[in-house]
């Protein structure tokens, strides 16, 4: 696994996830999340998003009018509205973000809590927050018993299943609504039959290769009289590159394990 303070190894990580991604096993895939994301940005107003993970961006579906995405290093930014930094050190106000993608990086970070925790932090009150994560009781999950395969992509790091990361949401004042299951396929085949992903959606068997959660923050009484963050502006160019750390605001119960 990478450290995520450590630029050099986090950057080789990223790129080692994009080959996964533009494969044809991480297209598939990518394909069936991206559907699945879909009815829920649907749902989704704002001005700000933020998606952090190796693949291609899947959040650039919804109707949010700026959306970011993330990159550990300038060189591998893939576009001006690029936020580049520690994945668990966000150059970014509290509360600032309707919605937060996290994207299969949970389980190869050395620091997930501090990630899920960052990733509570900017998230609004209102707003939403998704993580995508392997299902190590899947088919994909089964296989990395193989010799060798964990030290490779996809199947390195931690895999953890919807109901451990739940604990941790608990522990940063967020709750889950909902776990939707994608990637439904034969073993050694890609998830490309139309009605087995038909049928494990409309039933949502905890089947699928990776699952999508979809969670918000507790409700609290003290949040009306909290004062609100916003960008004043969308966050383009150089100022995402050189974005520095702001001003830390008073921080929620960060004593999760």
């Amino acid at each position: 696994m990478s450290n995520s303070r450590d630029p050099h190894a986090l950057a080789r990580l990223v790129r080692e996830g994009r080959r996964y991604w533009a494969s044809p096993a991480g297209q598939a895939l990518w394909k069936s999340e991206r559907a699945c994301l879909g009815p829920v940005c649907e749902r989704l107003v704002g001005q700000h998003s933020l998606e952090l993970g190796m693949a291609p961006m899947l959040s650039d579906i919804c109707p949010i009018r700026h959306a970011l995405g993330w990159s550990p290093s300038r060189e591998m930014a893939e576009h001006e509205s690029t936020l580049v930094c520690p994945p668990d050190a966000l150059p970014l106000p509290d509360d600032s973000l309707s919605l937060v993608v996290v994207h299969h990086l949970l389980e190869v970070v050395t620091e997930p809590h501090h990630m899920l925790q960052e990733a509570a932090r900017v998230t609004a009150d209102n707003g939403r927050l998704i993580i995508f994560g392997w299902f190590p009781l899947s088919a994909g999950g089964l296989s990395r018993a193989w010799p060798g395969r964990r030290r490779r992509m996809p199947w390195r790091g931690h895999w953890r299943s919807p109901g451990r990361l739940g604990d941790w949401l608990a522990f940063v004042d967020f709750e889950i609504e909902r776990v939707d299951y994608c990637g439904f396929h034969l073993p050694g085949s890609l998830p490309r039959n139309t009605m087995l992903e038909t049928l494990g959606r409309r039933h949502n068997l905890p089947l699928g290769d990776s699952y999508m959660i979809h969670a918000r923050r507790r409700a609290q009484l003290a949040q009306s009289q909290r004062p609100r963050f916003e960008l004043a502006r969308p966050l383009t160019g150089p100022a995402l590159g050189s974005a520095s750390r702001v001003e830390p605001q008073p921080e929620r119960n960060r004593n999760g394990d």
